[in-house]
This record gives C-alpha cells, structure tokens and sequence, in this order.
C-alpha cells in the first residue's frame, strides 16, 4: 500500500509460430506487462505485420458488429488458440466481402432516413401553408406581374408594415398566427419589390422558402406527402427485412471473426514494445510481480510442455525510472487514487502517498469546514447523487463525517455555536490557539515529507542527497532546530541549546554538501552555496506558514455564519429563517469547494511536490478486453 509490488524482468523464448499463443497466455496470466529488454542480437519484429493484419480485421469487425451485426457478451473458451497471421489474412478477406454487401444495405438504410427528415420537414412547411387556399405554383411565378413574399414577422409589427405597404401598393394577407409571429402572403407590384424588401428586413420579417414539392395546391401537396410516406415506409420495411437476413447468414461468422480479434490482440498489443526476435525464434519481454513468477512457470509448462525458454532476473536498481509501478489497493481507497494520480504516477519502489493523502485530506477538510449541520448535508448528498458520481460519492461521504466530527470538537451545527458545547477547541472563542494549531501541523507534515523524501532517496540510491541535502536528512535537522528554537523565543518550549544547535549544523551540513555538489569557478561555487542555503530555510518555514490557511478557514467558517446570522436578525420571523437557509447552502457550496480545493492545493504542492516525483509508470497488463 506505501509502496509499488517487486516486479521481476522475464524473456520469455520459443519459436515464433507459436508466439502468438505464448502472448495469449500471457494475457490469460492478467499480471504481465509488456516491456522491451531483449537483447540486442534479436533486431527484428517478427509481429508487426501481425499486428497490421490485427488492426485491419479489428477496425473492419467493430464495424460490422456495428452497423450489421447482433452484439452480445463474448465468451473466449479456456483452450481456444491465438489465430495465426495466415488465419487473420484470411479473416480480413472474407471480412471485405461481407463489408461490400453489409454497406449496400447501410447505405440504403442511410437513405431511407435521409428522406423520411425530408418529408418531416416538408410537413413542417406544408402545416404553415396549409391555411392558403391558394395554388402556389400560380401565386409565386418567377414571371408574373405581381412579386410575392410568404413569411412571417411578428404580430406586433403587422399593423404597422400594413400601414407602410400600402403606401407602395402592396398588400398583407395573414393566413396564420403561431406564438408570436404572424404568418402572412404579401403581394404587389414587382417593379417596387426591392422597396418593400428593406421594409420587411426592419420589421424582423422572416421569409419562408417554399420547396418544389409543396408549389401547388396545399391539398394536392398534402396528398402527395401522404404517398410518400407510404412508398418510403414500404422500402424502409424491405431494408430491415433485408439486414435481418444479413444478420441471420452472416450472425455466426461475425460472432467467430470476434473471438479471432480478441484472441489476436495479446500479440497485437504486446508488439509494440514486448516482441523481438531473429528467424524462427521470437521473444517476449515485460514484467509480471516477484510472488506469481513461479505461477507463470507452472501456466507456461502446462501449455508448452517445456518448449520455451523463460529468464528471469531481479529489477536493476538503474532501471527504477522506467520500470512500471504496480500498488494494490484496498477497496475504501480506490476513490482517493485518481486524485493521487492526477498529479503522478509514482516511480518503481517508491513511498506512494495514497493512504496518507487519503488520511490527511478528510482532516484537512474537516478542520476547514467543521459543522455537524453542513456536514450532514454534504454526506447526504453525496449519498443521494451516488450514482452520478460513483466511487467519488465516498470521497463526499467521508469529507461529510469529518466535518460532523469536526463541528462537534468546534461545537458548531449550521454555524450556530451554542446549540452544543464544544468538546475541544471554539474557534470563535479562541482564534490565536487555533492558527497556532494549524502551524503546528504544518511542522509536523513538513518533518513526515522530508523522511519521506530522504526514504526515496536511499531507495534510488542516492545516499548522499538523502543525508545531506536540503530535501533530506540535514535539512530536516536544521527544520526540526529552527522550529524549535523559535518555539523557545515564543515561549512555547524552555528548552532552546540543543535546537540552535540543531539548526546550526543542519544548515552547515547542506551549505557544504551544496559546496561540494556545485562544479563550477570559485566566486559562482560561493553564490550558488549561498542562494540554495538561503532558499532551504525559506522554503520551508513558507510552505508551514501555508498551514495557516487550515486555521484561516476554521475562523472563515465561523465569521460568515455570524454574518448571516446578522443579516437574519434585521428581518422578520419569515425573512429571518429564509435567510439562514439561504445563507447556509451558500456556506456550504461556495466555502465547502473553496475549503475542498484548498486542501488539494496544500496536499499537492506543499507535500507532494517535496517527496514525490510523479513521472512514473503505470502497470498496465496484458488483458483479454473483448469486442461488445
């Protein structure tokens, strides 16, 4: 859980007819992750035209499961064989032939639906024309005297277009009216036409295009579209009768082009990096854990009865940058990872700060936005809305029973502070011991990242930097005596000789370490020892002082509960309690996200980034995915 599983490096050796086979058995194993470190005789891929001819059949059969197949749950038998590279050629060729003809009956399906949203909007149009009992193949002659416009504007611009047509001979017939707008014909002579025309442009008319189709009489238009839609409904019930045929021959070839593409794909994916090989011998490299080698050995020998050649060697320390990070969680913390991994991955053997993280954020959250009320709420809703969120409705969950337990240490319900009387500490009541509190956490987060940091260091072998610098050992020295030595001048402590001392030769041990690690001139040697001295003991008493905040929004909590409560006081028995309400969802959605992301922020930036690297590699094993 602190840390990523001991992986072991395999080569797993065997004639490359029967690589294919091998990789799905690797697949079937669920714990092998593709890798390259073969040596470097084996310069070819001997599976990157399988992998071609894999790609090709998989495109080609998603789509065809698509558009003209019958998807359902894949079921891959325990002794069922990877397809060869002639068996996927062969695949694709008969995957091609069913492509012609399942896309003839797709294109025809695409058509049919093309004209039923023809017809639809031609009824559209023809229900605002039905009202005009009018031919209007006569009525909109491109060469008649008169220039017609149909369309619309709104109603309450008709008296006054009315007004101003007629002025230019024109005249305006309403024929129908929908919501607001007035649908009306407007005729009169064509030599004034583009008069008329900025008229209605300024009166927000809207001109309504009249296809070839409906340019006659609306009866006969109507009659026609009923037609249509029953010549048009009849291909559509000979196109689904037709792809139902299709699905019946083609439904169990489909089904075994599937289990080929899911059988094929162990090596299709492994190609990229896990396969090697030289002539008829072919090679898989990866990664799988310490404790299930022996597992793996056991699976090969009973399927390849001892006709393979499997190494196995312990992970190089050299190569922890690039070896895949493989951390088994419990269920009750699998809705902190993704916060975790948004800021990194971390790398091969190092402290992976989940659990803490997990720990350490519900009580940084709860310190912020302690109240039993607005923490009842917070988990109720997140219980409501499970399944929007999923496994992030825990995070809500937890977040909501710490604040509870929070605002009954603060004695605090929907910002009312004397409904119970509080167990630990009154942030309202005692604000200085509250930010002091907050700073002393810091101190102690800080100290735990520096051990952490140091820990990470040894485990990459880096001795040096894990005992000296400022990120280790010494640096944690000259934190622990600096923070005590101020706590003595503060009074907190009686006790100061031994923190000075502390400080002092933690801070001589970095200054040197920086000397000696610096390969530069004297003068630019001293600057930079100086600069990255000065910048250790900055950094850290800012990144406590940061801590602060944690205290800050404890106080925040409070001072905008009395502000409602102000506002409240100054309004009527009704007033006042909408005004509470009101007041309290706005702590709870703006402070609560406020708080939620601040809590983020102080995790990620001053705890991750001192330990943690984040460029890792996930472990991401072979697996047999299916096609759905």
């Amino acid at each position: 859980m602190f840390r990523a599983e001991p992986l072991v490096k395999i080569r797993l050796h065997m004639l490359s007819s029967e690589v294919a086979d091998a990789a799905l058995e690797l697949a079937r194993f669920g714990i092998y992750s593709p890798a390259q470190h073969q040596p470097e005789i084996l310069r070819e891929n001997p599976a990157l035209a399988y992998r071609e001819a894999w790609l090709e059949a998989e495109a080609r059969t998603v789509k065809l499961v698509e558009r003209c197949g019958d998807p359902a749950d894949l079921s891959i038998p325990e002794d069922a064989e990877a397809p060869t590279l002639l068996d996927l050629e062969e695949l694709n060729s008969w995957l091609k032939e069913v492509w012609v003809t399942c896309m003839a009956t797709y294109e025809g399906e695409v058509r049919i639906a093309d004209e039923i949203r023809h017809l639809d909007a031609l009824q559209d149009t023809l229900g605002k024309l039905e009202h005009i009992n009018v031919d209007l193949a006569h009525l909109l002659r491109p060469d008649g005297l008169l220039a017609v416009n149909i369309g619309s504007l709104p109603a309450t611009s008709v008296k006054r277009v009315g007004e101003a047509l007629s002025m230019t001979g024109y005249i305006i017939h309403n024929f129908d009216t929908i919501g607001d707008q007035v649908y009306a014909v407007i005729a009169g002579p064509r030599e004034r036409h583009s008069e008329v025309r900025g008229l209605l442009s300024q009166a927000g008319w809207r001109e309504l295009p009249v296809p070839e189709e409906l340019r006659t009489h609306p009866k006969t238009a109507h009659a026609w579209l009923i037609e249509e839609r029953k010549r048009v409904e009849q291909q559509n019930l000979a196109e689904c009768a037709a792809l139902e045929t299709l699905r019946g021959k083609y439904r169990s070839g489909l089904d075994e082009a599937r289990l080929r593409v899911e059988l094929g794909r162990p090596l299709a994916e492994a190609a990229i990096v896990g396969v090697r090989g030289q002539g008829a011998l072919a090679s898989l490299s990866g990664w799988v854990p310490r404790r299930r080698a022996g597992e793996l050995k056991e699976k090969l020998e009973q399927r390849f009865h001892g006709n393979y050649w499997l190494d196995v060697e312990e992970a190089d320390k050299q190569e922890a940058a690039t070896i895949p990070s493989l951390v088994r969680y419990p269920a009750w913390l699998m809705p902190f990872v993704p916060l975790v991994k948004s800021y990194g991955i971390p790398r091969y053997g190092e402290f992976d700060p989940t659990l803490p993280f997990a720990f350490t954020y519900l009580l940084l959250f709860g310190a912020m936005f302690g109240d039993v009320g607005h923490g009842a709420v917070l988990a109720l809703l997140s219980i409501l809305f499970y399944r929007r969120l999923g496994k992030a409705a825990w995070i809500g969950i937890a977040a909501g029973v710490m604040s509870m337990l929070f605002g009954v240490l603060y004695g605090s319900v929907f910002g009312f502070e004397n409904m119970i009387e509080p167990v630990w500490i009154s942030p309202l009541h005692d604000p200085i011991k509250v930010l002091s509190i907050a700073v002393a956490f810091g101190v102690g987060f800080v100290t735990l990242t520096l051990l952490a940091n140091a820990r990470n260091r040894l485990v990459a072998g880096h001795s040096a930097e894990a005992l000296f610098d400022s990120g280790g050992l010494a640096g944690l020295l000259f934190y622990i005596g600096a923070t005590g030595s101020i706590a003595s001048v503060a009074g907190a402590t009686t006790i100061s000789s031994p923190f000075w001392f502390m400080a002092l030769a933690g801070i001589c041990i970095v200054a040197i370490y920086k000397w000696l690690e610096t390969g530069a001139g004297l003068g630019e040697r001293a600057l930079v020892t100086v600069i990255e001295t000065l910048e250790t003991g900055i950094n850290l008493f800012s990144n406590t002082l940061s801590f602060m905040r944690v205290g800050a929004f404890s106080l925040n909590h409070v001072a905008l509960a009395l502000a409602v409560f102000t506002l409240a006081s100054g309004l009527g028995t009704a007033g006042h309690w909408f005004a509470i309400v009101l007041g309290n969802v706005v702590i709870i959605v703006l402070e609560g996200g406020i708080v939620a992301i601040q809590a983020l922020r102080l995790m990620y930036y001053e705890g991750f980034s001192r330990f943690f690297s984040g460029d890792g590699n996930e472990f991401i094993p072979l697996k047999l995915m299916g096609i759905k």
